[in-house]
This record gives C-alpha cells, structure tokens and sequence, in this order.
C-alpha cells in the first residue's frame, strides 16, 4: 500500500506529462498543401518566409523519407545528403528550398519542418508538391513556315494561367501572326529570323511564377539590305556579295540532299544603267546535286566562289575589279524539300566619273566632269567634289555639288586627281578617282594648222582668179558677136529683118539665146 506522499509524487508526475502533451498538441501547426510548377532542368524554389525566434532550425525532406536531405540549426550549421549535394541550398535570408537542374524523378513532394526552440517549442510543417511542367521542342524552321507550341501541366492545379513570351521576353498581345488555343496552345505563322531563340511559357499560380523554355531554332539567310550596295568603277574595287545562314545549318554541304537542301543559285539580272543585256536573267553560280555535291560557276565574271566551297554555309560571293556591267541587281537562293526557298536579293550601284575629252586635255580647252551611278541621284543622295589643290574651279564651295562640273578653260592647275565621293546624310558609300592631264598644244599640230588654213586660202584665190578671167572673156565674146549680128541684119530686108528680130526676142526671154542660137537664126 503505498504512501501519501508516493501517491502525491505519482499525481505530479503525470500531470505534469498531460501537460506537457497538451502543450505539445497546441503549439503544433497544421500541415499545408503548397503546388510549384518547374521544368525538368530548370531551377525552382519552395518558398518559405521568415518564421520564429533566432533559435529556429529547418528540415527538408523528399516524399516520406524520414531522413532530411538538407538542414539547417538554429545556430547556421547546414548538412546535405550526399545524392542532393550538387542540387540543393537554403536560402541565405529565409528558408526557402533552392531546386537546381531538376531531375524527372523530382516532381514529388517534399516536406519542410521548422522547430523553435525558444520555449514553449513550437513546430511548423509544410508540405510542397512539385507539378512538371514541360514544352515540347519542335524541329528546325525554314523561315515562313507556321511554329506550334504546346505548354502541357501534368495535375494541373484550378487556378493556374499560362501565357507565353517571345525569345526577345515581350509578350505577344501585338503580334499579328499569333494565335492561342483554349488549352494555351501557341501558333506562329510565317516565322522569320526574329523568332529564332528561346520561348517561353510562363505558368501563374496564387502570384507565384514557373518558367517552361524550349528552344526554336529558325533557318533563315541573313537580313536583306535595305539599302543597295554603293562601289565604283576601279580594277581595285572589291565588290562583296553577303549571303550566309543567320545560324549555322546543322548539316553540312556533303549530306545536305540527304537533310532537305535541294539546290542553291546566285542570279543577276543586269540594270538599265548596266549598258547591255537589260533585264536578262542570268546564273551566276548553281549547285550541282551531283554526286558529287557541287557549286559549279556558269559565268565567267572573275567570281571569287572559295566561300561556297568550304562547309561552313557561307554563299557570300566576292568579285575584284568592277565595271559599269556589274549595275543590277543579285538574288541569292537556296531551296528545300516540299519546294520551300530562302532568297535574299540586292542592288549593286556603281559609282563613275566620266571626262569629256577623254584622255587628255589641252591649255585653255573646255573640260566636263561628270559623276553619275548612271541615272539621276536620289534625293537622299549627293556627291562632293575633292578636286586638285590649284585647281581653277577653286573653291566649290559647301556640298552638295553638282553632279557635273565644267572648266571653262583649262589650265595646268586643274591636273592631277579628281576624288567624286557619294553621300548620304554624313555617311559616305564610296568615291571614284581619276586622274586628268592637262598639256600645251603640240607644235606640231600648230604646224599642221598652219599648213591647212594656207592651202585653204590658196584654193580660195585661185578659184576667184578663174571666176574673174572667164566674167572678161564673156563680155570680150559678147562685143564681138554684137558686132558680127549688126553687120548680117543690116544686110536683111525689112520683113525678114523684123522676123529675126522675134526669134531673138524670144529666145532671149526662154534664157536660150547663145551665140549657135544667132547664128541659126541668122542663117
């Protein structure tokens, strides 16, 4: 039989347990159900704010595990399992779970524990459920083919939104060309270079973001020109030709057939301002399916075709020494499967400065320079004139000047290099050079002159001596007859007299009277 004061002892004893058991019971908060949407190879944190006293540690486990894969005590010693060692952190102002290179078999749940050991204890548990969320990739583009993207959520969460983003991070409110499912699905028609890069869907839940990226990779040639391509007649001019892949193909010219590439040209359709075959389309460089696969030259240009023969996909095109002939413009085509093409075309001016005499001028002539891409200049365009420094035109004055200059009477000064530049706005496309020789006029075409102009005058005086002598003869033949006609009418009778006289008359007014004519008449 035990004692009062045994029993007393016993009485304490378990109250004090039934306290502590109740304290326990109250100072416990209840499990909460969190959903975080990530990406397989992504990045994800469990978020898990400030909580408690300085003296709180926190537990991280995976599913059911009763052993933590990280922790943290309440005086900052941190341990990891080793199979999460490279993946896992806390964060260093909270106790938030940092996820890196998320693995398939990660999407599960994961529990955390925060105790306070500050008394009473006090025990906190929340319990994350990791939801995969995935993009499938898709294949290679050709630039104007229509992209389809898929943004899938496995056990989605009522609540959840998704949207997508571009590669440039903009959202797609203002593009035209998209057109978004009931299910978020995406489609892009007609995608170009610019949507070559990484998408983006972005899914929202209870104001918390996941990001789910796949990459569209977009082959396209590289961006036209706007404006043409400005050179000038020289047989140093490099005239360069850009055509190249904004990315590099994942294939290389050997298996291209095999990949989809059917065939590529370089084509060049002369302009008006070229001087002959205007409009005439003509092949410049084909590729030859082979075998062996080939790019094959059809004109000969002086083409500098050694980019095309190598695998890098570059289809630019060079040409040293240029000519009036190469104006026009040139297309850069390379076809696919299913008669898909990719072409870029530009516009080749030339720049040429012409002199009006040709070669060479002489002291005190007049000297034409003109500076001319062979049609009018647009009025975005001007030329300025760097003329020799004795020059007599002297100052030009400001730009722009005019396309043609005229030297009135050329002097010694005006010889040497002439530089025609092209501008536009303060940009200058290219410049043309001459060199202009001004010389005295040889004696010897003085001489020549001189010899000319006296055989002239000589030819002209002896045409006047012959002029004269025959006028003197005339009118001494003319007394005579007169004469010789008085003495034979005067012999006629009166009737037959004024007969003669009529016939005279009228053939002095038919302008036939000669000196046969009297005699006839006479007789």
């Amino acid at each position: 039989m035990l004692s009062g004061r045994t029993r007393r002892y016993k009485m304490k004893y378990v109250s004090g347990f039934l306290s502590i058991i109740i304290a326990l019971f109250f100072s416990s908060t209840g499990a909460e159900d969190v959903v975080v949407y990530g990406q397989v190879g992504g990045t994800v944190t469990l978020p898990i704010l400030k909580w408690g006293s300085e003296r709180v540690s926190v537990q991280w486990y995976f599913e059911m595990n009763t052993q933590s894969i990280i922790s943290r005590n309440y005086q900052g010693r941190e341990t990891k399992a080793p199979q999460w060692e490279d993946r896992l952190s806390l964060s260093k102002t909270d106790f938030s779970l940092i996820i890196n290179n998320i693995r398939l078999e990660d999407f599960n749940s994961f529990r955390c524990e925060l105790k306070d050991f500050r008394p009473p204890p006090i025990t906190s548990v929340t319990i994350f459920r990791l939801t995969h969320v995935s993009v499938q990739p898709v294949s290679p583009l050709l630039a104007g083919n229509n992209l389809n993207l898929k943004c899938d959520i496995k056990d989605i969460v009522e609540g959840t939104q998704r949207r997508w983003l571009n590669p440039q991070k903009q959202d797609l409110n203002e593009d035209k060309r998209v057109q978004i499912g009931d299910d978020s699905s995406l489609t892009v028609m007609k995608v170009t270079g610019q949507d070559h890069g990484e998408w983006t869907c972005v899914v929202t839940y209870k104001g918390r973001e996941a990001y789910a990226n796949t990459l569209v990779t977009v082959i396209d040639l590289s961006p036209a020109h706007p404006q043409p391509i400005y050179t000038s007649v020289s047989p140093l001019s490099l005239l360069h030709l850009p055509c190249f892949f904004s990315i590099p193909l994942p294939l290389s010219w050997s298996d291209s057939q095999e990949k989809g590439i059917q065939g590529g040209r370089w084509t060049f359709t002369p302009s008006p301002a070229a001087g002959s075959l205007t409009g005439v389309v003509q092949t410049l460089v084909n590729l030859s399916l082979g075998p062996p696969l080939a790019w094959v030259v059809n004109q000969k240009r002086r083409l500098d075709v050694s980019a095309l023969q190598t695998n890098n996909r570059k289809l630019s095109l060079s040409k040293k020494g240029v000519t009036v002939g190469d104006r026009g413009k040139y297309t850069c085509v390379v076809e696919f499967q299913r008669d898909d093409t990719l072409k870029r075309e530009m516009r080749v001016e030339v720049l040429q400065l012409l002199t009006s005499p040709v070669s060479v001028a002489f002291v005190g002539q007049e000297v034409n320079l003109t500076c001319t891409l062979g049609q009018p200049l647009t009025s975005d365009l001007e030329v300025k004139w760097i003329p020799p420094h004795h020059s007599s035109l002297l100052p030009l004055g400001s730009s722009p000047h005019p396309t043609l200059l005229t030297i009135p009477e050329a002097t010694y000064g005006d010889g040497g290099w002439w530089r025609c530049e092209l501008w536009r706005n303060k940009t200058k496309l290219t410049s043309v050079e001459i060199t202009l020789k001004i010389e005295r006029v040889p004696m010897d075409v003085w001489l020549l002159v001189t010899i000319c102009a006296a055989a002239v005058i000589f030819v002209l005086l002896l045409i006047l001596t012959v002029i004269l002598i025959r006028r003197h003869r005339q009118i001494q033949f003319a007394g005579d007859d007169a004469q010789t006609w008085q003495t034979q009418i005067l012999q006629l009778q009166r009737p037959q007299t004024r007969r003669i006289l009529q016939k005279l008359v009228i053939s002095y007014r038919s302008e036939s009277l000669s000196m046969d004519n009297v005699s006839t008449i006479l007789s």
